[in-house]
């Protein structure tokens, strides 16, 4: 049934983002340059999200499982760190100069776009890359996380 559950949450989560166009590289660009062709309708995507995922956030908190009985794991961290801000800054400058987000390229394979591929190859060797770097003592910060957002599977 788990199974079930996430194929047809992912399901629901990929024709989201193709009725948004969070899928369309071009749309994304456009909403990421307000000084240019702004896109607002990128906001209103951002503003529905919110508007679900808060409310959902705060019932989850107050459960131990989810509604088909796995237990609920929630984030637990609280602290803004170096690999969180390293992180986010790697992924914006990636969404900034491509368009696309990982979700939504994945979505975008469906399509069979040259680009879609490339995409996923190249974040798959940058994923493959972060956890050579987290295994390795010189690409360790101060505070002893490792230069790459992405945790490993360890």
């Amino acid at each position: 049934m788990v199974v079930i559950t996430a194929a047809l949450c992912g399901l629901i989560f990929g024709a989201g983002l193709l009725i948004a166009g969070v899928t369309d590289p071009i749309r994304v660009l456009a909403f990421l340059d307000p000084a240019g062709a702004w896109d607002a309708s990128m906001l209103l995507v951002l503003v529905g999200a919110t508007a679900v995922s808060v409310p959902a956030f705060a019932l989850a908190t107050r459960r131990r499982s989810s509604l088909n009985g796995a237990p609920m794991v929630l984030p637990t961290a609280r602290r803004i760190d170096r690999r969180l801000v390293l992180g986010s800054l790697a992924f914006g400058i990636g969404w900034g100069l491509s368009g696309a987000c990982p979700g939504a390229v994945i979505v975008s394979l469906g399509s069979g776009r040259l680009e879609a591929v490339a995409f996923v190859a190249a974040m798959l060797a940058g994923m493959g890359l972060s956890d050579l770097l987290q295994r390795h003592p010189l690409f360790r910060l101060a505070d002893g996380a490792a230069c790459a957002s992405v945790p490993t599977s360890r």
